[in-house]
């Protein structure tokens, strides 16, 4: 039996799979849902991004939480940004520059529930493609 096609969805990170209303244009599909499709990644997303990478790269080889990465952005309204700075973190998994981790094991972000943490997957590899611009 042949496995279900997979793809991470470019907003929030989470692996989905195909279905049949996507038969035609599965190779364009790009989100998981109609409101990732909607929302798409915004500037504050990305800021949480760069701010996972930053908070990672000033501890060296620690490991973070996703709401300290929601604090360095909006100190006033880090709450509401717990989960976009968790879909942050899975962007980062899918794209191979960090891993999550529960109760220090490496876990799938995808399936995750409860507190994480994130680190960088290999620091020197990570460090140098993190500071050369994207073409």
């Amino acid at each position: 039996m042949a496995s279900t096609p997979t793809k991470i969805c470019a907003k929030c990170g989470r692996r989905f799979t195909w279905r049949a209303k996507w038969s035609k244009c599965w190779d364009q599909v790009r989100f998981c849902s109609a409101r990732c499709r909607r929302d798409r990644v915004t500037a504050l997303d990305q800021a949480l991004e760069d701010s996972i990478v930053s908070l990672l790269m000033e501890r060296r080889g620690k490991t973070i939480c996703p709401s300290e990465a929601a604090r360095r952005v909006d100190q006033k309204r880090w709450r509401a940004l717990i989960e976009p700075a968790r879909q942050a973190a899975r962007r980062l998994v899918a794209a191979g520059k960090a891993e999550v981790l529960q109760g220090g094991r490496r876990v799938d972000p995808t399936t995750a529930k409860g507190p994480i943490r994130i680190r960088l997957v290999n620091l020197s590899s990570t460090a140098s493609s993190l500071s050369t611009p994207a073409t």
